[in-house]
């Protein structure tokens, strides 16, 4: 069938790294890649702005204590999150929680009326990190008064130079500025997982924010070319991500792809998981491809285990086995300083 045909035209298309035959051919590739993936961003702020944070509530559980923290992302802005503590840490490492194309927001990170295996702030806050959980544009505390929730109408009435997707990355680079500054976090080990639209901002900012040491992206992406539309991405209404995807896929040229986003990444360790019985995102074999596309720029520059693929067959969720492959892989490279070895346990695919 034609979603067949896609998928497998998005398996044969072949990547940008290809190019990159030796070490020397690295750097002017990723400057190339960094140019082409900002495109999809538009206009970012040159400066960063200072964020003013503040607690706002606070509430103690069992051996955790839950914040409800705001912040300022532009001049006129502020936005809202949830932080969990282990209760009386300091200098821990820290998890920056990016929710999934939900009406809830952070809520869905925090276990607020949500799929248990989506409480990402919540769970690893029990774990020994310290969480944040932010509202991204159109979510949760932050859906527009002239709007709906995940409608981005108010967004480009407010600015066209800024795609959906590129102050989604500016305020996850505030969320981190912020972060950076808390007495309860070590700046050094910053890491960030998410789900869906939460793995998509996970993998922009780790790739354009270096103080993410290490991400966990689960069911994000699949390669555009194995898309059969851009209706995730530009749909004629709702949530639009980047206008100008429409026209991308009508003339199936793309600026970038998702291998080129992992290399940019390179060399911080980077969990991919992804089902093969995706429903959402068609061609789930072009996502090892992309995987496999990346991981010789991390075997050329010496990190080939920082990038790897855990695969499951439940669908366009976080299962179980993935939950427990995130958890090993941020106990191996983010809960003991940077450097130190650790193998990954549990009972884990890797492809």
């Amino acid at each position: 069938n034609a979603r067949a045909r896609q998928a497998e035209r998005g398996r044969r298309m072949s990547s940008v790294l290809d190019a990159v035959k030796k070490r020397g051919d690295w750097p002017a590739t990723r400057q190339a890649i960094e140019a082409a993936v900002q495109v999809v961003h538009g206009k970012l702020p040159k400066e960063p702005i200072d964020p003013q944070a503040k607690i706002i509530e606070e509430q103690t559980f069992p051996g955790v204590v839950r914040r409800r923290v705001n912040y300022f992302v532009d001049e006129w802005s502020r936005i809202t999150a949830w932080m969990f503590i282990p209760e009386d840490e300091v200098d821990c490492p820290a998890i920056l929680c990016l929710h999934g194309r939900t009406p809830n927001g952070k809520d869905e990170c925090a276990g607020i009326d949500s799929d248990p295996l989506l409480a990402f702030a919540r769970h690893y806050a029990e774990l020994g990190y310290v969480t944040f959980a932010p509202d991204t544009i159109t979510c949760g505390e932050r859906v527009s008064s002239r709007g709906m929730a995940l409608d981005t109408r108010a967004h480009y009435k407010d600015n066209n130079k800024m795609t959906a997707l590129g102050k989604m990355l500016w305020d996850n680079i505030c969320c981190l500025d912020v972060m950076s500054e808390m007495r309860e976090i070590d700046p050094g080990r910053l890491g960030v997982i998410g789900h869906d639209l939460g793995a998509v901002n996970a993998l922009m900012l780790a790739a354009f924010d270096d103080r993410v040491r290490t991400t966990v992206a689960s069911c994000g992406f699949t390669r555009f070319t194995a898309e059969a539309n851009a209706n995730r991405w530009a749909p004629e209404e709702g949530l639009v991500l980047v206008p100008s995807m429409r026209q991308a896929f009508e003339s199936q040229s793309f600026p970038f792809e998702w291998d080129d986003v992992l290399a940019l990444i390179a060399p911080n360790p980077v969990l991919i998981a992804s089902a093969t019985n995706d429903e959402v995102l068609p061609g789930p074999e072009s996502v090892a491809d992309a995987v496999k596309a990346a991981q010789s720029v991390y075997k050329m520059i010496g990190a080939k285990e920082a990038l790897q693929h855990f695969t499951h067959n439940g669908g366009h969720a976080m299962t179980i086995e993935a939950l427990e492959a995130a958890d090993a892989w941020f106990d191996r490279w983010l809960s003991l300083p940077y450097d130190h070895p650790v193998e990954v346990e549990g009972p884990m695919r890797w492809d």
